[in-house]
């Protein structure tokens, strides 16, 4: 049984996540604070992790710094009262997945949680050998990190999957649509504006020059696609 974790302050959210969390089928920790929530994730070792952006002593931001510094590789999601495009932005550049808006529907939470716990068996055959070179790239797909002229780069597992996948199929053109379906999952197809976040950092970690990139190239009208 997969495990979720939720780092929130208030009681009554807390309450109604377990409710919804456990009613699907999964286990359920949780913490109060964001101290707290780097404790109870080192203990408890969940399958997903949902932070509440404002908390007391550490925000979300900075719990999902601190869990990717410490190597986690997990999705993480963001819960938000505020929809504001610099908060997404600010989460997605410290290494988070996805975004939830307060109120939310208990059904669409679920369809995030599973669309993220299954994204690997989207992208990754089951068999898949620990390191996969295609092209200049040695990929690491158990701890996502890529390893391009001697230099091992850790990716958050979102930037991991965009790149794996388009390095996989190379020269061929994605859409965005295409991308977010695969990464995220046919339920988040509508929703591509974060995707160029996404490639950004992806770029800033592999290219010489990400303003006019060799690896993770845009397709004219159509997507992206890796030239490597």
């Amino acid at each position: 049984m997969a495990k979720i974790m939720l780092a929130d302050d208030e009681p009554s959210m807390q309450n109604l996540i377990r409710r919804i969390v456990q009613g699907g089928g999964y286990g359920f920790c949780c913490a109060a604070d964001g101290e707290e929530a780097i404790d109870v994730y080192q203990r408890e070792q969940p399958d997903l992790v949902i932070l509440d952006v404002m908390m007391p002593k550490l925000d979300g931001f900075q719990v999902c710094q601190e869990l990717r510094g410490r190597g986690a590789i997990v999705p993480i999601v963001f819960l938000t009262a505020k929809g504001d495009i610099t908060d997404k932005g600010t989460g997605f550049n410290v290494g988070g997945d996805d975004y939830l808006v307060k109120p939310f529907d208990p059904d669409e939470l679920l369809l995030r949680i599973d669309a993220h716990l299954k994204r690997n068996e989207r992208i990754m055959p089951k068999q898949q050998e620990d390191c996969v070179m295609l092209g200049d790239l040695e990929f690491d797909t158990k701890r996502y990190r890529v390893t391009i002229e001697g230099k091992r780069i850790d990716f958050t597992p979102k930037e991991f999957q965009i790149l794996f996948l388009l390095a996989s199929h190379p020269g061929e053109a994605f859409t965005r649509e295409q991308l977010i379906e695969a990464v995220w999952g046919e339920e988040f197809v509508g929703e591509t504006s974060s995707l160029p976040v996404f490639i950004r950092k992806i770029r800033e970690k592999i290219e010489k020059d990400p303003s006019h990139p060799e690896y993770l190239q845009t397709a004219w009208r159509s997507g992206y696609r890796f030239g490597g």
